[in-house]
């Protein structure tokens, strides 16, 4: 089953991409919750090319590395990739002007309950859009 979560960042959609994708950016706005953080991002953005990012719980209590391989990279337009586990992910970046919509699906997991997967992928997306806005008004 797919999950589409999505968000209109108030940035333009070079400035989005930059911020979604260089692993500086990655690691100060990729977590659900105020209590986890990154605190290591890799990327390597072209078809073929492999990413990971470490998520752990502040307090060390949890972590996992998340990570995939690239399936398809257009600039400022669609990132895909397939993620360690064989789940699909697709995110399509539409700009218009100083706006753009970020759409993100993704193929849900059977551990836990759709919804849950679907507030925890969102509450990152809403985490994004807001340092994507913040950084971009600096």
């Amino acid at each position: 089953m797919e999950v589409t979560v999505e968000t209109t960042v108030q940035a333009p959609v070079e400035k989005v991409w930059e911020y979604w994708t260089e692993p500086d950016h990655m690691t100060k706005w990729n977590n659900a919750s105020d209590d986890w953080h990154t605190p290591f991002a890799e990327n390597d953005l072209r078809e073929g090319g492999k990413f990971v990012s470490r998520m752990e719980a502040k307090d060390g209590s949890a972590g996992f590395d998340f990570g995939g391989i690239y399936d398809e990279v257009k600039l400022h337009e669609v990132i895909a990739y397939t993620m360690d586990d064989g789940r699909k992910v697709k995110i399509s970046f539409k700009g218009q002007g100083n706006e753009t919509e970020v759409i993100e699906t993704f193929d849900a997991e059977t551990t836990h309950p759709i919804e849950f997967q679907q507030q925890g992928w969102q509450a990152i997306l809403n985490n994004f859009k807001k340092y994507a806005e913040e950084t971009n008004n600096k």
